[in-house]
C-alpha cells in the first residue's frame, strides 16, 4: 500500500507536468504577445486556477490539437478583375477569401424596427427554405413571436433550420423552441457547454447572425433576436444597432458559412445551389460586396488584417462604432499613427455598455487614441451594438465582429465589406445620426483608476 505521505508528491509532480504541457500549448498557440503574457502569468502565479481555464477557454486555432470545424471554403464565382479591386479586396484573395462581387443590392436596417420588419419579411416570403443562425435568441415576446412565424412556415412545408450559440442562447430552452420543432423545424445548438471531449473549447463562441431566405435573400450584421435589438414597435431603451438586407451573387458565400457550421452542430451536409443567388440586373445603385468570415474555421485573421489594412490605408477619414473597444497592440497603434497622419480618426461607444468589465478596459486604448489626435465619442441615450468601420469613401464594413480580442481572435464571425459609394454614404449618415448625441472626449483618471485599468488591460486577452 502506497504511504498516504508519497500522494501529495505525485500530485505535486503530476500538477508541475500538466502546467509544463499547458505552457507548451500556450506557446504554440501563436497567441499575440499580450495573450500570450497573460495565461503565462495566471498559469504560473496561480496554477490551480489557470491550468482548469485554460483547458476550458484557451486555444484558437484548434485543428492540428483536437477534432475541430472543418475550415470554411467559400465559392469562388465571379469576382472583380484584380486590377480594379481596392488595395483590402487584394489582400483578402491572398487569404483564400474571394473577390469582391457586383450584382447585388444591399439595404440597411438603421431601426429595430426595420430590423424586425425586414426580418418577418423574409421568414413570410420565403418560398423553399429558411436558414438562421444567431448568438441570442431571446424567450420574451420577440422570440417568441419570431419562433411562431417559423413554425407556421415549417408547418407549411418551409426546410426551416435553426441555429443557436450554446452559450448566447443558454437561456432558450427546449420547451420554447417547441412549437417549431413539432411543426417540422430543425434546431440545433453550436458547442454546447456539456459536449464531447475536444469537440471544442467553451471560449470560442459562435457570434454569427445569419438569416437565408430561399438561398437568394441574407439578412446579417450585429443583431440578435430579442426585444433589446428588434421589435415591431419603438421601445425606450431599445439598443442602437445596424444590420442589411442584401440580395444577389454574395449571398452564397454567406449560405456556405451557415451550411458548415450546421454540418459542424448537426452532421448534415447542406446541398447549395449557386444558381439561386443570381446578379441583380435592374439595379441602378448595384453593390460591389466581399464576404469575410473569421474564427477557428478560417486560415489566419482575414477580417483582421482587412481593419489593419484598412487603418494603415485611410486618407481622409477613418470612423468606427463599437460597443467594446479593446484592439490589440497593433490596432491600437495603427489607430493613433492614422490620427497623427491626419485622418479624421473617430471612435464611437456607449458611454455606459452593457459589460462594465469592457469599460474599464477600454480606458487606456481611447485616452490614447484620443492624445494622438482622434476623436472619442461616448454615446449617451443608451447602448450601441453596433459593428461598423468606414473608411474614406472607398469602404464600410458591417458585421457581428467586435473590436476586441474576442471578436477579432476568438469567436466564428462574419462581415460584409462594401466598395459602393451610396452603401458607404449611407453608412456614414447612419454614424452622423448617432453622433448628434455623444459627449465629446474621455476624460482622465485618478491614480487608483489608472492601475487598475492598466490591470484589466493585461487580462484584456483572457476576457
Amino acid at each position: 500500500m502506497m504511504p498516504l505521505w508519497i500522494v501529495p508528491h505525485i500530485a505535486f509532480i503530476l500538477g508541475f507536468l500538466l502546467a509544463a504541457l499547458v505552457i507548451a500549448d500556450v506557446l504554440r498557440q501563436r497567441l499575440s504577445p499580450a495573450g500570450t503574457s497573460a495565461w503565462l502569468l495566471v498559469i504560473v502565479l496561480l496554477p490551480y486556477v489557470g491550468v482548469p481555464l485554460y483547458l476550458m477557454l484557451g486555444g484558437r486555432k484548434m485543428r492540428q490539437i483536437a477534432q475541430s470545424k472543418p475550415e470554411i471554403l467559400l465559392p469562388k464565382g465571379a469576382t472583380l478583375p484584380l486590377k480594379e479591386a481596392s488595395t483590402v479586396d487584394r489582400l483578402l484573395r491572398s487569404y483564400q477569401i474571394p473577390g469582391a462581387t457586383n450584382g447585388n443590392r444591399v439595404s440597411l436596417c438603421r431601426t429595430g424596427e426595420e430590423s424586425y420588419a425586414a426580418l418577418v419579411d423574409l421568414i413570410d416570403q420565403a418560398t423553399r427554405s429558411l436558414s438562421l443562425t444567431t448568438f441570442i435568441l431571446g424567450k420574451g415576446a420577440v422570440g417568441q413571436d419570431i419562433i411562431d412565424r417559423l413554425a407556421r412556415r415549417a408547418a407549411e412545408g418551409i426546410n426551416v433550420r435553426v441555429l443557436l450559440d450554446g452559450v448566447g442562447s443558454l437561456r432558450t430552452t427546449r420547451r420554447f423552441l417547441a412549437p417549431l420543432i413539432q411543426a417540422g423545424g430543425q434546431v440545433a445548438f453550436f458547442m454546447p457547454l456539456i459536449h464531447r471531449p475536444f469537440r471544442g473549447r467553451t471560449n470560442l463562441r459562435n457570434h454569427r447572425k445569419i438569416v437565408i431566405a430561399d438561398e437568394q435573400r441574407v439578412m446579417a450584421g450585429g443583431v440578435n433576436i430579442a426585444a433589446e435589438y428588434i421589435g415591431p414597435t419603438p421601445t425606450p431603451g431599445r439598443w442602437q444597432d445596424l444590420a442589411f438586407v442584401m440580395e444577389g451573387p454574395a449571398v452564397i458565400q454567406y449560405m456556405t458559412i451557415f451550411r458548415s457550421d450546421w454540418q459542424f452542430a448537426t452532421r448534415e451536409d447542406l446541398p447549395i445551389n449557386p444558381d439561386h443567388a443570381k446578379p441583380i440586373t435592374d439595379n441602378d445603385d448595384e453593390a460591389v460586396v466581399q464576404i469575410v468570415p473569421s474564427g477557428p474555421d478560417v486560415e489566419g485573421d482575414p477580417l483582421y488584417a482587412a481593419l489593419l489594412s484598412a487603418v494603415f490605408s485611410a486618407k481622409r477619414r477613418l470612423w468606427i462604432i463599437t460597443p467594446y473597444f479593446v484592439p490589440n497592440d497593433a490596432l491600437s497603434h495603427a489607430l493613433a499613427i492614422a490620427a497623427h497622419r491626419g485622418v479624421d480618426v473617430r471612435v464611437l461607444v456607449p458611454k455606459v455598455s452593457n459589460h462594465r468589465i469592457a469599460d474599464l478596459a477600454r480606458g487606456t486604448y481611447l485616452r490614447e487614441l484620443q492624445a494622438a489626435g482622434g476623436t472619442v465619442m461616448l454615446y449617451t441615450p443608451g447602448m450601441v451594438h453596433a459593428k461598423v468601420l468606414i473608411m474614406d469613401e472607398e469602404l464600410s464594413v458591417i458585421g457581428s465582429a467586435n473590436m476586441d480580442y474576442r471578436s477579432l481572435f476568438l469567436n466564428y464571425e462574419a462581415a460584409m465589406i462594401v466598395y459602393s459609394k451610396p452603401v458607404i454614404e449611407a453608412t456614414a449618415s447612419w454614424f452622423s445620426e448617432l453622433a448628434a448625441d455623444v459627449r465629446i472626449g474621455i476624460g482622465e483618471v485618478g491614480t487608483v483608476r489608472d492601475v487598475f485599468e492598466g490591470v484589466v488591460r493585461i487580462a484584456a486577452p483572457l476576457l
